[in-house]
């Protein structure tokens, strides 16, 4: 697919998924920011960009840590959600703009952190976004990269029910490939922690906006995928409902040069 085309499939699901996104409570689990504030150790005098920013989440969150925060992201309804929740939060140090991941309207060295939170398996040349997200970070500064990271084996058809999920995925990186990323950008003082997000079936196909009849195949796969766990996400019954677990990697680097 091209990447114009590409585009046009992203902002038109988050345009349908913006409210509910923003509004399922584990977007917003505060044990995941604290464990990003800590590996990125964010403090009062950082200037960070989130880059593929959605609703505002993580750069509302940020906010409360850092002296500005700016939020990117391509689609004008997370935008304006994000604005949203920004004055809902009162938070005056941030700023919001609509733009493209794979060609930041920053100059070089804009800020002192760079962030993206799930968005890499939506990105046909991911690559290419972290290279962007280097470039406008300073010298000494953190880039961190927070997405699903699938196992080699499981990627297939891990693929292939986030697809019939939400048609804008890709493909999900393993994590030896954003290693090998950050390896081919020169990060330094490489920091990763792994972390479990479980999400209830029911809840995130309501969520999600799947091409018609698609949500009975994804409904039989998780449920077939029940203790075999073929997917990769370690689908599991909890009072009778189906839950499942996206595995999920936070990656920090700096800048060395």
């Amino acid at each position: 697919m091209k990447k114009t085309e590409h585009n046009l499939s992203i902002i038109d699901q988050f345009t349908k998924q913006t409210t509910p996104f923003a509004e399922q409570k584990f977007h917003s689990n505060e044990s995941e920011f604290k464990l990003m504030f800590e590996l990125s150790e964010v403090n009062k005098y950082d200037t960070v960009l989130d880059v593929a920013c959605g609703p505002g989440l993580v750069t509302t969150a940020f906010a409360t840590k850092a002296k500005h925060v700016t939020g990117i992201d391509i689609t004008p309804a997370m935008i304006d959600k994000a604005k949203e929740i920004q004055k809902e939060k009162n938070l005056e140090n941030i700023t919001l703009k609509i733009g493209d991941a794979t060609n930041l309207p920053f100059d070089d060295e804009s800020f002192s952190m760079v962030i993206t939170r799930y968005s890499f398996h939506h990105f046909v040349e991911p690559e290419m976004v972290f290279k962007e997200m280097k470039r406008v970070c300073k010298k000494d500064g953190k880039i961190m990269v927070v997405d699903v990271a699938i196992q080699p084996g499981k990627r297939e058809a891990y693929d292939h029910l986030e697809k019939l999920r939400d048609p804008s995925h890709t493909r999900a990186c393993t994590l030896d490939e954003l290693l090998n990323i950050a390896d081919k950008l020169e990060l330094t003082n490489i920091k990763t922690k792994w972390y479990q997000l479980e999400a209830e079936l029911e809840k995130q196909i309501k969520a999600s906006f799947p091409n018609p009849g698609d949500d009975e195949k994804i409904r039989q796969l998780v449920m077939e995928d029940i203790g075999i766990n073929n997917l990769g996400i370690n689908a599991h019954l909890i009072d009778g409902s189906i839950y499942f677990d996206y595995p999920t990697v936070i990656i920090v680097g700096v800048k060395s040069k």
